[in-house]
This record gives C-alpha cells, sequence and structure tokens, in this order.
C-alpha cells in the first residue's frame, strides 16, 4: 500500500484527500477526505483577479492541510488548481503562497486534464460493473468539464473526448442570478449562457452514444439529496446514487426557485453552497436534458468520487 495525498483547490472550494492505494489490487482505502469552501473564485470572473480576502481564506485552509499532511504522512502530494486559477492576471501570488506553505509546487492544470482526472476518478470503480460508452460532468465554481470515454484513459487521457467550459455555480451566480429568488429573466440568461457552452461541448464531444451518465462536485451530490428527500448529508447514500432524469430535473428545479432562507434550511445543504447551488442546479437540469436528448439515457449516477481520486492514481500513473 501507498499513502498518497491529493489537493484539489477549484472556484469554490479547496479539497483534501489522503488514501491509501494498492496498485497491484486496484483498491482504495480512504484515510481522510476534507473540504473547506473558500470562495477563491470570488469575483474573478468580473475583476480578472484573486482578491486579497480570497486568498487569505484559501492560504489557512493550505495550512491547515500541511499540519495533517505531516501528522498523516502522506509519501507523496499532488496539489492541482483549476478554473479561478487558470483565468486569473495573478495566479503567480497564489502557486507562491502554496508553495511556502505545503511544500509543493500547485499545477494549474488545463481544462483538458481537469476532465481527464475527473473521469478517471469517477470510472475507475465502475469499470468492472457499468459498460460504456460514460459521460462524466463535473460541476465546479467556474468551469463545467463533460469527458466521454469507453476506457480508463492514459496519463495524458487519450480516448477521451472532452470540453471544459465557463459555466460554473460561482460564475453564474455572479453574472446573472442576482434576486432572491432569482427573476425569471435571471434564470433564462443563465440558461441561455449554459445552453451555449453545451453548444460548444458538442462541436468535440459526440453525446449521441453515452450508455451512462455520472455527475461530479458539491452541485450534483446536493441536487442528488434534494432527490432522495434526505434530512442531512449521507455520503452513502449519495454516492452511486441511480436516479430517473425526471427525478433529478424536478429536484434541481426545487433548488433553483428557492429563496435563500429555503435552501438554507435543508439539512443537507453545506452553507458554502446556500448562495450558489441554484446555479449549479440550473447546470445539471441543462445538462441531463441535452444528454438524455442525444443519448436516451434515462438515468443519472452521482458519485463522491471525481478528481481527486484520479489525482491521487494519478501520483502512482507517474511512477
Amino acid at each position: 500500500m501507498t499513502r498518497v495525498a491529493a489537493v484539489d483547490c477549484g472556484t469554490n472550494s479547496i479539497r483534501l484527500l489522503v488514501t491509501d492505494l494498492d496498485p497491484g489490487a486496484g483498491t482504495q482505502a480512504d484515510v481522510t477526505r476534507l473540504m473547506r469552501v473558500v470562495r477563491l473564485g470570488e469575483g474573478v470572473d468580473a475583476t480578472g483577479r484573486l482578491s486579497d480576502a480570497a486568498l487569505a481564506r484559501t492560504f489557512a485552509a493550505v495550512d491547515e492541510y500541511a499540519g495533517l499532511l505531516r501528522d498523516l504522512g502522506a509519501q507523496h502530494v499532488r496539489f492541482v488548481a483549476t478554473s479561478a486559477s487558470r483565468d486569473a492576471s495573478n495566479a503567480d501570488v497564489f502557486v507562491a503562497g502554496v508553495r511556502e506553505r505545503l511544500g509543493v509546487e500547485p499545477e494549474v492544470v488545463p481544462g483538458e486534464e481537469e476532465a481527464a482526472l475527473s473521469f478517471t476518478g469517477a470510472v475507475r470503480e465502475l469499470a468492472s460493473s457499468q459498460a460504456g460508452p460514460w459521460c462524466v460532468v463535473d460541476i465546479g465554481g467556474g468551469s463545467t468539464e463533460v469527458v466521454v470515454g469507453d476506457r480508463l484513459p492514459g496519463p495524458t487521457g487519450e480516448g477521451l473526448r472532452s470540453r471544459s467550459v465557463d459555466v460554473g455555480c460561482v460564475r453564474l451566480t455572479e453574472r446573472h442570478l442576482h434576486g432572491d429568488p432569482p427573476t425569471r429573466e435571471q434564470v433564462e440568461a443563465a440558461r441561455a449562457d449554459v445552453e451555449a457552452a453545451l453548444d460548444a461541448v458538442e462541436e468535440v464531444v459526440d453525446l449521441r452514444g453515452v450508455r451512462a451518465l455520472v455527475g461530479l462536485a458539491g452541485s450534483v451530490t446536493t441536487v442528488t439529496a434534494e432527490a432522495l428527500g434526505l434530512r442531512g448529508y449521507d455520503s452513502a447514500r449519495i454516492h452511486g446514487a441511480e436516479l430517473p432524469v425526471p427525478v433529478v430535473l424536478d429536484a434541481a428545479e426545487r433548488l433553483l426557485v428557492a429563496d435563500r432562507d429555503a435552501r438554507a434550511a435543508r439539512g443537507f445543504m453545506h452553507p458554502g453552497r446556500v448562495d450558489v447551488i441554484g446555479a449549479g442546479a440550473l447546470v445539471w437540469q441543462q445538462v441531463l436534458r441535452r444528454v438524455a436528448a442525444r443519448s436516451g439515457v434515462a438515468t443519472a449516477r452521482a458519485s463522491e468520487h471525481d478528481i481527486l481520486d484520479g489525482v491521487a492514481w494519478s501520483l502512482l500513473d507517474r511512477r
């Protein structure tokens, strides 16, 4: 067994996975998974810069993770950063701050690599039980990755078709969803952005042959919790839950049209997602409709295994 650590820093949250991997058996035994909502990408869509406040919140979480990594003794560590860091003109300040605190060079990965890592993390455990091609959708704070493949990719993502587009729960909320609840006009403007993004996806990704649809990240798992009627967040029930598309669409609509107090009152809702879940639910809605229309897929699966798991396994693949 090899103990590795993966850190994923996105637009809305920074997450840590420490896990023991057995490459011979292909097994994974998680030691800890943590998430801190730091909203690194707050305002980046408008300013093009990471704010001082957002950097301070993120560096506080990195300090916490550094202490845990010392205590848990990970042999290899990889830190990836995604949409907000790709877009920011002062990303060098972020990179230097992480390097100083963690002793690891953060990698600001392109959207295609982000998609491949997410696909690997989600599909590795499905490959033996669910026939492909799989469509894996990772809805983040600043971007959404859509990737289709029928086998696990190599280290550089060969065998996959993917596209990363700049529609995420934080970015769309800041652009459009300002009302409480959002107005019809605001929702339609956001929906138009997502539809245009999915048109761009289909320029390179063929959705017609998809046999299974898998959604990743907090927007998807929160919508799934709503669809399951959970009183509190239950990872064991959410991970792997496969639900009819109409059921998921209805749950997403309830979160989209609810006001802030109603969203916050749900026992499964993370406080850091209250303000942005409507936009995340809208993205998932439009993806579900598009993939179902093209492929005939009737169900959608939620996965708690995502880019973090892909990053963890990539540490062994590199060796």
